[in-house]
């Protein structure tokens, strides 16, 4: 369906936008990476807590919404050449999807207890947000990036294998799909920012080819 398609290419577009602005906010306006300390983390939430919470909508929730659309997208568009691949990526890619939202709902329902108890408790408000920090990095893969690992590579395979996408769009997303998956294991976890650039950069020519091409002119 054409429409689909088209909303498949916004999505995508929408994706590579959310991991470019989602990475300015955290690691140069925020610098949340390179605080270590739990008091200077609740200090930075209380005084930033509207650019957070905005930021896990950006980057978790409505990341986690637009990526059920563009897997749907695709599902629709390579069906009919690796039914037997796509339907295992579709599946995870609305788990990663529904992880991403999970994520982004815990981080942010746990801003307003946190920055309450601060007033009168900032140690145990520390303690708190580690407690949602932990539950809401796992949600959102931040042990490793299997899930979107596998979702690209799996749909990199399928377009491969049956045609429908460039195959110069298909091999980025054999490279994107290998660093994500190689990133959980103990070690490789700095291969999450190269999974997270390159994959920006194949949201990006996805969303192009979705637009501008059909299935059959893609092969």
């Amino acid at each position: 369906m054409k429409t689909l398609q088209k909303y498949g290419a916004f999505s995508a577009l929408y994706l590579a936008a959310a991991y470019l602005i989602g990475m300015l906010l955290f690691l140069v306006v925020l610098d949340y990476p390179g605080i270590t300390d739990p008091l200077q983390k609740v200090a930075l939430l209380v005084e930033k807590q509207l650019v957070i919470f905005s930021t896990n909508l950006l980057m978790y929730v409505f990341f986690g919404i637009f990526l059920i659309v563009l897997t749907l997208a695709l599902y629709d568009r390579l069906k009919s050449r690796a039914p037997a691949i796509l339907l295992v990526a579709a599946v995870i890619g609305i788990i990663w999807a529904g992880s991403l939202i999970a994520s982004g709902m815990v981080s942010n329902a746990g801003i307003g207890p946190v920055v309450a108890l601060y007033a009168t408790d900032p140690a145990q408000a520390a303690l708190n947000w580690q407690g949602f920090e932990s539950v809401a990095s796992g949600l959102g893969n931040g042990n490793g990036e299997i899930l979107g690992g596998l979702l690209t590579l799996l749909v990199s395979l399928a377009a491969l294998r049956g045609g429908g996408l460039p195959k110069g769009l298909n091999l980025l997303g054999l490279l994107v799909g290998a660093a994500g998956i190689l990133s959980i294991i103990p070690g490789l976890i700095g291969l999450t920012g190269v999974f997270g650039v390159t994959q920006m950069s194949w949201f990006v020519w996805l969303g192009i080819v979705l637009l501008r091409s059909n299935p059959v002119k893609a092969v």
